[in-house]
């Protein structure tokens, strides 16, 4: 995967465009759309993460996502959610209140922006009738994991009161630091999960990202048992390469699935692999049956 595929520059220029900006209608479109959809079992809630589709217009990616029996789309801003209302998809976890992924709630340095930010997305996202806004703990720079868990929980309580009021869930997301957001703090569940408890509120939970969790803990299954009461959402991707779910990564995906789907959970999962095929829309319509249990 060359760099300029990475998440952090298709986030990077999300935000600068505030939050997403709908791309050119893509010439290889109709040859990859198909009038295919798949009968979904009802016990997962499928979504599927905008930055990895960014050859299609929100508005394709939107009509894809319908075909296939997607619910949702993540990681869209306010200026495109009347795209989605338009197509009858939800923001299963809207972006835009934060700076980037690597300053984050660990540094005092940005509490001051990101709380302006998400004072100011809060009501957006509840008025828009959501209820997902993601934020990250930045990068360590040198700060030790304590010192990073007591900067976040100064600066998040300070606006939780307001998700709480909005009913809105702020979701910080595990990151690994190996290969792919070196220096990132909130790389283990352990570190979110203290965090969680300290912060003490229903309104703020963890995405609990499967591709970048197998790469920095492991043991994904035990951890979604054990601690899905901290984990308001889910990410996909293969491993190793971030790549297609299919036999050249790792993970079993039908079988974290029925644990996602035995604790109970009633959120999303999102497909966040970038595709490699040449048929990029099969490989989506492929992982979400490989994910359907």
């Amino acid at each position: 995967m060359k760099k300029v595929n990475s998440r952090r520059k298709a986030v990077k220029q999300m935000l600068a465009a505030g939050a997403g900006i709908a791309l050119a209608p893509t010439a290889g479109f109709a040859a990859e759309k198909s009038a295919a959809s798949i009968t979904m079992k009802g016990n997962i809630n499928h979504s599927v993460c905008r930055w990895t589709y960014g050859h299609l217009s929100l508005d394709q990616l939107c009509v894809v996502a319908k075909e296939i029996g997607i619910k949702a789309i993540d990681l869209v801003g306010p200026k495109e959610w009347d795209v989605l209302k338009k197509h009858g998809l939800d923001s299963s976890m809207c972006n835009g209140a934060e700076i980037n992924l690597v300053q984050g709630f660990n540094n005092t340095t940005y509490h001051q922006k990101l709380i302006e930010n998400y004072a100011a997305m809060i009501p957006l996202v509840a008025k828009a009738g959501y209820k997902n806004l993601i934020c990250f703990s930045g990068n360590r720079d040198g700060m030790d994991d304590e010192t990073g868990l007591q900067n976040s929980v100064i600066g998040l309580k300070k606006i939780l009161g307001l998700a709480e009021k909005h009913g809105v869930i702020l979701t910080m997301e595990l990151l690994n630091s190996r290969v792919d957001h070196k220096d990132y703090m909130c790389d283990r569940s352990t570190w979110g999960i203290e965090l969680c408890k300290r912060l003490g509120s229903e309104n703020f939970k963890l995405l609990y990202d499967i591709y970048h969790m197998q790469i920095d803990e492991g043991d994904i299954i035990r951890s979604i048992k054990s601690n899905h009461l901290y984990y308001g959402h889910y990410h996909t991707a293969g491993n190793p390469g971030r790549h297609e779910l299919d036999e050249n990564q790792e993970l079993n995906y039908p079988a974290i699935m029925r644990a996602i789907h035995a604790t109970g959970f009633k959120g999303y999962v999102a497909q966040e692999f970038i595709p490699t095929a040449t048929d990029k829309i099969a490989s989506l319509r492929n992982a979400v049956t490989l994910c359907d249990i």
